[in-house]
């Protein structure tokens, strides 16, 4: 089994969305390395993925799917507009919400933005 920090930030009834190239849109996130909490991982790859620093992070929920299991949290950040792909990342979005399952997304991505939305 898998495990991965998956992060959500939420602006405005927008979600931040990447991209690696020939790839679905997903969350940010990524592995959770030897002698790291989820949390340091779900702000690492954050930072990793967009340049993005996280003010604080908010446990959301754990969903799994296939053999991984998401540990998904909620991130507050304050210079939204400063993200930019790093890495592995091509490309960014910030796209409204209720239309995430229009995009080309994985069935985890689309899982965890439903379960979301129904916080909200």
């Amino acid at each position: 089994m898998k495990v991965r920090a998956t992060v959500i930030c939420e602006q405005d009834r927008h979600i931040l969305l990447v991209r690696k190239p020939r790839s679905h849109w997903t969350l940010p996130g990524g592995k959770v390395e030897p002698g790291e909490t989820r949390a340091q991982a779900a702000v690492r790859e954050l930072q990793e993925e967009t340049g993005l620093n996280a003010d604080d992070v908010l446990y959301l929920m754990e969903m799994q799917s296939g053999s991984t299991r998401h540990h998904v949290y909620e991130a507050s950040v304050a210079d939204l507009e400063q993200v930019r792909p790093q890495n592995e990342i091509i490309d960014c979005i910030w796209h409204p919400l209720d239309a995430v399952r229009h995009l080309n997304t994985n069935e985890a991505t689309l899982r965890i933005v439903e379960a979301f939305q129904r916080r909200l």
